[in-house]
């Protein structure tokens, strides 16, 4: 059997690729039967339930040292367009969230590389908001910023886990991945974790027994193939240590960035790439369509390419709108399930642990 049947036998099968076969899959399977594998791995792993949570993303500022190509949202210090948000507005935040939000499960914090707040700073704000929202999942702080802690607070990775554990923090969201591959990562985000760090941290936290996300940026300079290399990295960090929950993929958005000369990715292409990382991620558990950065029709047609969760209600978000998403910033619950049910399967709110709510 040569190397392209075999990859076809192995898809509808459920069998584990290896990277030649995923990358035929890839660059030459008709994209309804790439549908087709990737909705019966979903259903192995999740039957006919497409989860979401009600959540509330909050971004502690804008203002970064890391002055990524690839980032519309943030700024240097003394911009105009800088904001950092002091305790107590993380506070009144909150109290807003209580008083508007029924069944709040997670509070989700991803910021910037301040150049100034201290790691302090970070502790005290999870300590706040737990003593307000005690049951409360948080997940915060992405590994890059995790990295950025260390160095700043002159600690090691695990203590600072150790430190942001203790104070409250519950479960890491899985970003600044990007694409893991220095080549690339030293033109679209070169002051920022290496993938070395990045990786490091993820093992790291999970050790501590904290479940995380995963997560990939595509769609910008790099190669298919440095796309998918990507997938197998985290199923191999995944194998060793069982702890990421769900991958999520990210099209990159150009507008308003230093890149802003690259074509958008197509959504076509949108739907690929989650039905082969379905495909490829076989130890994951669960795939994200993120309603926000997708669009909402994309969203609800990558339900039939292999995704099962939908991620949540949000309330606010800054970071892809500075990169020109045209979608709103929250959605309410039956929003999320009426989008579901259309779709022929059933909605399954969750918490951060994808425990059923209801």
């Amino acid at each position: 059997m040569n190397i392209n049947q075999q990859a076809i036998t192995k898809a509808q099968n459920g069998e584990r690729l290896s990277f030649d076969e995923a990358l035929y899959l890839y660059k030459h399977a008709d994209i309804l039967d790439l549908a087709t594998w990737a909705r019966k791995a979903k259903e192995h792993h999740s039957q006919k339930e497409i989860y979401y949570n009600i959540n509330r993303h909050i971004n502690l500022s804008n203002i970064c040292t890391a002055n990524c190509p690839l980032c519309a949202f943030s700024c240097e210090d003394g911009d105009k367009r800088g904001f950092v948000l002091t305790k107590e507005d993380v506070e009144a935040k909150i109290k807003d969230t209580i008083a508007h939000v029924k069944g709040l499960t997670e509070i989700h914090i991803v910021s910037s590389l301040h150049p100034t707040n201290d790691f302090n700073y970070y502790i005290e704000i999870i300590k706040s908001i737990k003593k307000f929202l005690p049951n409360v999942h948080i997940q915060a702080f992405t590994p890059v910023e995790i990295v950025h802690f260390a160095k700043i607070s002159q600690k090691s990775i695990y203590e600072v886990l150790t430190i942001l554990q203790q104070a409250g923090l519950d479960s890491l969201p899985g970003g600044g991945a990007e694409i893991l591959d220095d080549e690339i990562r030293a033109k679209i985000c070169p002051n920022k974790a290496n993938t070395q760090e990045w990786i490091e941290t993820i093992k790291t936290a999970h050790k501590l027994g904290m479940k995380t996300n995963a997560s990939e940026l595509y769609g910008h300079i790099e190669t298919i193939e440095q796309r998918l290399q990507h997938l197998f990295t985290l199923r191999e960090i995944q194998d060793e240590t069982h702890g990421f929950q769900a991958f999520i993929s990210f099209p990159f958005h150009p507008q308003n960035t230093q890149l802003d000369n690259i074509k958008p990715i197509t959504s076509y292409e949108s739907l690929r790439f989650i039905a082969i990382s379905r495909l490829v991620l076989d130890n994951i558990p669960h795939i994200k369509a993120f309603w926000m950065m997708l669009t909402l029709p994309i969203a609800q047609l990558a339900l039939a390419f292999g995704a099962d969760d939908l991620d949540g209600t949000v309330e606010e978000e800054q970071i892809i709108h500075a990169a020109g998403a045209k979608t709103g910033q929250k959605m309410t619950t039956a929003q999320l399930q009426k989008i579901i049910t259309e779709t022929g399967y059933t909605p399954v709110q969750r918490d951060s642990l994808y425990r059923k709510i209801k």
